[in-house]
């Protein structure tokens, strides 16, 4: 994956083109918000690489992306360039917005620990958009962010999705309420004779806590209208996941505890999502016919405890077995809090992935798990602007970010 120190030193004439050139005007007026892009490679994962290729972004949306000499840029569009061109990228499970930046308990919202099964903690009342942890991420490329409550308890909260901009979060948000989070790990268990204290309890809890959310859907199904039950929050949010209006992404490394996942989602009927699935190349077959997609662990992942068998290659094997997959950054308990997808990917191709199947799991494999693959994870007519600009292959250590577009808005520029 690695190239040579040769073609890193013949990229610097472009680069240095693009620094003094690439953010500027292009000629004439500027239409603000208008943008087009020039790639020497336009990786769109709607098909094949487009060599010399041109995005050209509109009020926000692509309207048209092809071969330089096929696309007619508009009069007064900002022309930026680079050396290679791909979608905005997508975290497919991350705390970023919720852990902060500097690990004090002041920017720390990832985690209530207060409770075991908190399901109705909502994520949106928690994100913190102006949280620098997200400006960081998005200087490598991320656009997109599937992020929420950690794991660690055994409802944590529910997850968003948002775009790595705004203010607020009204600017930032595309998914409201995406998906509500449990955990089948030791982070979840307790000491001292606290519940749940081991794994059959786990799964004694869960099982209950939804059969008490199936009930209470009934009554209100069939109650009448003046005579309804109270509002139970925690009992609504579980609803949702009864109704497969969430998922229920369940956090599992363990071989057995993965399996105990996926029994769960077959007794009660339900959209299961597994996250971390260390030991998930155990169970293939299990998982293909459940038909679950894998958002794997970090690549790079510290291998310690219930980690231990985590594997370099396990994403490759997953992908090649016709398992959906993505990439994550998952949550760090230290500083900086998270990791990169971008690096993360560029080592699972580097072991069996390749270039791009690991473009692709944090793309448009990500966009399509997620279920918001109309917007964003590929380069379309149609779909939202978000765009990374490197200085060569996205993946080795020496390339540079140089440009990230989000509906159209240049974000950041390259510097730090």
């Amino acid at each position: 994956m690695m190239r040579m120190m040769g073609r890193v030193m013949g990229r610097q004439s472009w680069t240095l083109s693009l620094c003094i050139s690439g953010f500027l005007l292009s000629s004439g007026s500027v239409v603000s918000g208008q943008v087009a892009i020039k790639g020497r490679q336009v990786h769109t994962m709607e098909g094949a690489v487009i060599e010399n290729g041109v995005v050209v972004i509109r009020d926000g949306k692509i309207s048209a992306v092809g071969r330089a000499d096929r696309v007619q840029i508009p009069a007064g569009f900002r022309v930026l360039e680079a050396s290679v061109v791909t979608p905005g990228l997508i975290d497919a499970h991350s705390t970023v917005g919720f852990s902060g930046i500097f690990n004090h308990q002041h920017d720390q919202d990832q985690l209530e620990r207060s409770a075991p099964v908190q399901p109705q903690l909502r994520a949106i009342d928690a994100y913190n958009p102006r949280e620098k942890l997200i400006d960081w991420v998005r200087s490598f490329g991320v656009t997109t962010l599937h992020t929420g409550h950690a794991p660690g308890e055994l409802i944590s909260g529910q997850t968003m999705v948002v775009k790595t901009r705004g203010d607020t979060v009204s600017e930032a948000v595309m998914v409201e309420a995406m998906a509500v989070a449990a955990t089948l790990s030791q982070s979840a268990r307790k000491s001292k004779d606290k519940s749940p204290g081991s794994r059959g309890k786990m799964m004694a809890m869960l099982r209950a806590e939804l059969i008490k959310a199936g009930e209470y859907l009934e009554k209100i199904e069939n109650a009448e209208e003046d005579k309804k039950p109270s509002r139970d929050l925690k009992l609504e949010s579980l609803g949702r996941v009864l109704r497969q209006e969430a998922p229920l992404m369940v956090t599992a490394y363990r071989a057995q505890d993965i399996a105990s996942a996926l029994r769960l989602g077959r007794e009660f009927d339900l959209r299961l999502w597994l996250d971390g699935a260390s030991e998930s190349y155990l169970l293939i077959d299990e998982i293909k016919a459940a038909g679950v997609p894998v958002i794997l662990h970090p690549t790079m992942m510290r291998s310690v405890r219930e980690q231990e068998n985590a594997s370099f290659e396990t994403a490759g094997i997953l992908r090649a077995a016709g398992i959906p997959v993505t990439l994550q950054s998952g949550y760090e308990s230290y500083v900086p809090k998270t990791r990169v997808v971008l690096f993360e990917a560029g080592i699972a191709a580097a072991n069996g992935l390749g270039f791009e199947g690991a473009l692709s799991v944090i793309t448009i494999d990500a966009a399509q798990i997620l279920g918001i693959g109309d917007r964003v994870g590929s380069l379309a007519v149609g779909k939202d602007g978000d765009v990374a600009l490197y200085d060569g292959d996205p993946f080795e250590y020496t390339t540079h970010c140089i440009g990230v577009v989000i509906e159209g808005e240049i974000v950041y520029d390259g510097s730090r």
